[in-house]
């Protein structure tokens, strides 16, 4: 077992992967945990080749995360497929920054873009007096986050609808839209190629859906309520500059655990 989980760790080195996810293939193909399978002596063939193929399917680019079919979001496990956007960690932070927030006692919270349902069922698990509702207009992805929902015990209420989905007297606006812009689809990793270009890539400038987001928000949104975003670093001052000459209050560009201007907050005047 030791030759292969070297052989694993080596060959994920040299392609410049995380050495760490070489016990995660071992385990999917022996179908152990990591504990388990890093205290296994002796690798059925059948295991072995499983492992060494999961390998050379990583190698080319497709996500660990598809691989295993699950991910960790903000202490939840989620089920995730291929087509549909892994939640990253920088997302966890807009989790953070919305249990920050002076909400309600029962807040009513939407989350657009749902996707695998991530934010929105974090936000459910840790605020369970809140009314959740969560907006998505791919089909698949829209499945998934109910999938998720049920599998967690969590209510959340999924509209499969662009936007706000016409929603009003919201406390809370969240979102991690696409914002990556179109031109950075050449040159991005090939990871990418395998979730929804539509949860993306947003225009040339990757803001033609926070934009009218921010401006369906405001109608969504009760006075005093808020709006929460993560966007690209490059974008998120623009974007700010956009919301402060406009109507909003207490407008601010947050920035994530490595320093970048990641999330942008506004409030609906009182």
């Amino acid at each position: 077992m030791v030759g292969l989980l070297g052989l694993l760790r080596r060959r994920l080195r040299e392609a410049g992967l995380p050495e760490a996810e070489a016990l995660d293939l071992l385990a999917l193909a022996l179908g152990k945990g990591r504990l388990e399978a890093l205290l296994t002596r002796e690798v059925p063939k059948e295991a072995e080749e499983k492992a060494l193929a999961l390998l050379e399917k990583r190698l080319r680019g497709y996500p660990l995360q598809y691989l295993l079919g699950e991910v960790e979001f903000f202490g939840l496990p989620l089920k995730v497929e291929e087509g549909v956007l892994i939640p990253r960690p920088e997302t966890e932070g807009l989790v953070e920054l919305a249990l920050a927030l002076p909400l309600p006692q029962k807040p009513r919270i939407l989350d657009v873009g749902t996707g695998s349902g991530a934010i929105a069922l974090a936000l459910k698990a840790h605020l369970p007096e809140a009314e959740v509702h969560a907006t998505e207009i791919d089909p698949r992805a829209l499945a998934l986050a109910r999938e998720n929902a049920q599998r967690l015990g969590l209510k959340v209420h999924f509209h499969p609808a662009p936007l706000t989905g016409g929603l009003k007297g919201l406390d809370l606006v969240v979102s991690n839209p696409p914002y990556l812009p179109a031109g950075y689809r050449g040159e991005a990793p090939p990871e990418l190629a395998y979730e929804n270009p539509l949860a993306l890539y947003a225009g040339e400038e990757g803001l033609s859906v926070a934009r009218p987001l921010a401006e369906e928000a405001w109608g969504a949104l009760k006075p005093g309520g808020y709006l929460l975003l993560e966007l690209a670093p490059e974008n998120a001052p623009l974007l700010e500059e956009e919301l402060r000459a406009g109507s909003w209050e207490e407008v601010a560009v947050l920035r994530d655990l490595a320093g970048r201007d990641r999330y942008l907050r506004a409030r609906r005047p009182p």
